[in-house]
């Protein structure tokens, strides 16, 4: 299996994650997964968060392959950056949530995501 075949799996596992959190928690966990944006709420839907999952998968797949070919340290550059966008998410991304339970759906679904991305892309350099 090539390089670009293991991150493109990558990319689609961070996607199904994140669509089949999505799934759980609006379905049988019953959250309303809804997020202020100024003065309105939007509904944070499963389309919004099967694309996040692939942004947030293909923007650290296209940093690797940047930094691979800048250092001889990519992998713990990468690492590193990537495990403080993933903190940072966490910490900031669900602060718009409507609920106490919107809050932490949105939280979990971040690490879910990250969960799959930061250990994946790691293993594909191998």
């Amino acid at each position: 299996m090539t390089k670009s075949v293991r991150r493109l799996t990558i990319t689609a596992a961070a996607t199904a994650v994140a669509g089949a959190g999505f799934a759980l928690l609006a379905g049988p966990a019953g959250i309303d997964l809804a997020v202020r944006t100024g003065t309105s709420t939007t509904e944070v839907t499963l389309a919004a968060a099967l694309i996040a999952g692939a942004v947030a998968a293909l923007a650290g797949w296209g940093l690797l392959a940047l930094l691979e070919r800048l250092t001889a340290r990519a992998l713990t550059v990468w690492t590193i950056i990537a495990a403080g966008f993933l903190l940072l998410s966490v910490l900031l991304g669900p602060t718009g949530g409507v609920s106490g339970s919107a809050k932490l759906g949105l939280a979990a679904l971040h690490l879910a995501v990250g969960a799959v991305v930061i250990p994946g892309l790691r293993w594909s350099t191998r």
